[in-house]
């Protein structure tokens, strides 16, 4: 079985000097490599085929037959890595509790601990009629949520 630390040294290897970064490397026991990676302005299929035709010149079909793919981290799917926070900053996320409440606003700000969400919400302050619209930035720990991910707005 092709090991996922081998895949892992072979894509950081091609990454080097790149703007890209791995989000996820899987290997299946039937050898079914996956390989995601990312980039603040999007990836190029040029540049998947690119990493595939390197990583197959570091490993040997002769000695394991695997299948491979490369692709980019889909688009709206959940955050996986700190990079993928930090290049949505100043954009609009869903933020999903374990606790099962849903937030949805800016990214403001990511770091190792957590992350910061400017919500919208409606407040009805004292001897006020009706709520009134106010922007609270909430904070998150990674460990506190079921996923993050970009919203994708047609408007």
């Amino acid at each position: 079985m092709i090991e996922k630390k081998t895949v892992c040294e072979i894509v950081n290897e091609w990454l080097e000097d790149k703007d890209y970064f791995l989000v996820e490397v899987s290997v299946s026991p039937d050898d079914r490599i996956v390989v995601e990676i990312d980039h603040a302005e999007g990836v190029w299929i040029e540049d998947c085929v690119e990493l595939s035709r390197f990583i197959e010149s570091k490993l040997n079909r002769e000695e394991e037959d695997y299948e491979l793919e490369v692709g980019s981290a889909g688009i709206g799917q959940p955050f996986k890595v700190l990079q993928q926070y930090i290049n949505h900053i100043g954009m609009e996320v869903e933020v999903l509790t374990k606790a099962g409440r849903k937030f949805t606003g800016i990214m403001k700000d990511a770091n190792d601990e957590q992350f910061v969400v400017s919500v919208e919400k409606k407040v009805k302050e004292e001897g006020s009629k009706r709520p009134k619209k106010v922007v609270e930035d909430d904070a998150f720990r990674y460990d506190e949520i079921k996923y993050t991910k970009y919203l994708i707005s047609f408007k």
